[in-house]
């Protein structure tokens, strides 16, 4: 892999950029709510967003890779002497 990478594609995003990004993604949910449609679809459709972001999230953050694996982050704690 290029450019140091240790895992996932955000270490090079910044989280500004992330943050930007859910709240255009809220914003847009937001304007589909306020849609008249059956009550159904919303939902539908709000939960096929939702589910596509915590991918996106999970994919990002490297938690889950494009091979299917899950790699969960190593925590370092402080060694009390």
């Amino acid at each position: 892999m290029a450019s140091g990478r240790v895992f996932g594609y955000l270490q090079d995003m910044p989280i500004v950029n992330v943050i930007v990004t859910l709240i255009i993604i809220g914003v847009v949910l937001g304007l589909i709510n306020l849609i008249p449609m059956q009550s159904t679809i919303k939902s539908i459709i709000n939960a096929i967003v939702v589910i596509a972001v915590v991918l996106w999230l999970l994919y990002g953050f490297g938690i889950i890779t494009h091979s299917g694996n899950i790699h969960m982050p190593v925590v370092n704690l402080p060694v009390s002497k």
